[in-house]
This record gives C-alpha cells, sequence and structure tokens, in this order.
C-alpha cells in the first residue's frame, strides 16, 4: 500500500498538477491538505475524476482557508469529520479528516500555524495538538497520521536554526507537543529511515528558496509500531515542486510492504543546491502554511 500526503495550497490551483501526479505515483491513499473549497465544491471540482481512478472521497472544508480531504482506493470506513473535542479558533476549523483505509486508521491532518509564539494562535495550535492525541491514543497502534504538522522535529529539519529564532515551528513548546503524540507509539516513518539526510518538504515562494534548497520539513507520516515495520520505503517527492505554478510543499509518499519504485532515497530527484553559508534571513513577515 502507498500513502501519500500533501499540502496542496489551493486543490483548484493545483488540479493541473495534481490529476497528472495521481497518475505518474499511483497512490492507494492520499491525504490532502490546505484545499481551501468546501466539500461541495470539492466534489463538484474533483469527484468525476476521483472516481474514475478508482477513489473513494472524504472532505472536511470550507471555501477559501485550511481544509483537508482523504482519497482511497482500499476502503473508506467509519470516516471522522474534524477532530472529536478538538478547540475552536473561534470554531472548530477544517483541519482533520480521517478513516480506516486498508486496515489502517488515517488521518489527514492541517494543523495551525501558530503564528507568534505566545499568541492566542499559538496556545490554540497547542491545544489542537492535545486534542488530536487523545483522539489517537486509542488505536496508535493501527493508525498512521498524515500531513503538514507545521512543526519541524528537530534543528536538523531546518536549513538553518538560527534563521527561525524567535520563530513559530522550532519552539520548544512545540515540539513537545509533537513529541506528546508521537509518544503514543507513532514512529517519524521518513526520518527514521534517512537518520543522517538532509531533506526538506516546505520552501517559501520567495527569494528562490526552493532552488536554494532553504527549506524546513513540516510534512510528516506518523505511524504506528506495527506499521512502521512493514515500511518498504520512504521519500519526497521534490519533482512535485518544481515547474510551473506549485505547490509549497512536496508530497511525502511512504511504501508499506513493498516499494514499486525500489528504495529510492529521501528524496526524488536529489536537490543539486549545496548546503548554504550561515545567516541567511528569513523573508520579511514569513508565515509557513
Amino acid at each position: 500500500m502507498r500513502i501519500a500526503t500533501w499540502n496542496v495550497n489551493s486543490v483548484k490551483q493545483r488540479v493541473p498538477r495534481l490529476l497528472p501526479w495521481l497518475d505518474q505515483r499511483e497512490p492507494d491513499v492520499v491525504c490532502l491538505q490546505e484545499t481551501k473549497l468546501s466539500g461541495e465544491a470539492f466534489t463538484e471540482l474533483l469527484g468525476a475524476e476521483l472516481a474514475a481512478r478508482g477513489y473513494e472521497v472524504a472532505v472536511n472544508g470550507l471555501n477559501q482557508w485550511n481544509g483537508v480531504a482523504l482519497l482511497s482506493k482500499v476502503g473508506l470506513d467509519d470516516v471522522v469529520v474534524g477532530l472529536p473535542g478538538g478547540p475552536g479558533f473561534p470554531g472548530q476549523e477544517p483541519r482533520a479528516v480521517s478513516a480506516v483505509c486498508g486496515g489502517a486508521r488515517v488521518h489527514s491532518v492541517y494543523v495551525p500555524n501558530g503564528r507568534v509564539p505566545d499568541s492566542d494562535h499559538y496556545r490554540y495550535k497547542l491545544e489542537w495538538l492535545a486534542a488530536l492525541t487523545e483522539f489517537v491514543r486509542p488505536d496508535a497502534e493501527t493508525t498512521v497520521v498524515c500531513g503538514d504538522v507545521n512543526i519541524a522535529p528537530a534543528d536538523a529539519d531546518v536549513f538553518d536554526p538560527a534563521a527561525y529564532a524567535g520563530h513559530t515551528h522550532v519552539t520548544a513548546p512545540e515540539r513537545a507537543a509533537l513529541a506528546e503524540l508521537t509518544g503514543l507509539g507513532l514512529h517519524d516513518v521518513l526520518r527514521e529511515r534517512w537518520p543522517e539526510e538532509r531533506f526538506f518538504t516546505y520552501w517559501d515562494y520567495r527569494q528562490g528558496m526552493f532552488h536554494k534548497n532553504l527549506g524546513m520539513r513540516i510534512d510528516l507520516v506518523l505511524a504506528g509500531g506495527p506499521l512502521a515495520e512493514r515500511v518498504a520505503a520512504a521519500w519526497v517527492d521534490r519533482e512535485a515542486r518544481k515547474g510551473s505554478k506549485p505547490s509549497d510543499h512536496a508530497p511525502v509518499v511512504v511504501d508499506f510492504d513493498v516499494a514499486p519504485d525500489g528504495d529510492v532515497g529521501p528524496v526524488v530527484p536529489p536537490p543539486s543546491a549545496a548546503r548554504p553559508r550561515k545567516g541567511f534571513t528569513l523573508p520579511q513577515s514569513d508565515i509557513i502554511s
């Protein structure tokens, strides 16, 4: 089974890239984030195309902001839309959807950004992660949490830790909240497979950060222990971040039991940019999605 997660940063804008990518990579389960469409609009836009490719679909979305979706060729049972018991800002936002796919409960999540440390939105982010942890807890062994978690788990997951000092995504409370989730027995399967490699999943559109490979790893696949043991390949599809009108995120692809493309490495294709010099300043007013 191949599971992929991708923050598409507006599914409407990304249709010309999404459908060919589905045909090329042929994932069995796809978790999408930042769809920015209501459920009705998502179905009107993509329902027929996805059905023709064999996907069942569960969507949690509103117009313009946030939104997640779950596509599956291997079953879509016991769908849960939203995060039970989760906080709101002020109401509960469309940031989570889950279902049982191929015997595992798969979550597509778009964790709140946090905006500025110690802000109301930052505290909301921590509360949201705590609610997700409680939701996952009973079935952690048979769970896969996929999505844009808006946290770099460690300093190795950003191009230059000093550049992010004072920003969200790298603070100790955020990382501790993520550690509470993984502490249920979930494994960061990409990092565990490639413990020493340098790779990212998000690059700001500005200042040529993708071409310079100045990024962060904030899109994760977290799998319960028995599922993590079945991982045959795990990689970032950097090719999908290249070319015309891309998302600012690249998909993460994980193969369980069988790797159709082989154990291809952490990034496909590998980046050509050298490791950057220290002292790079992030784009002004940078808000990471």
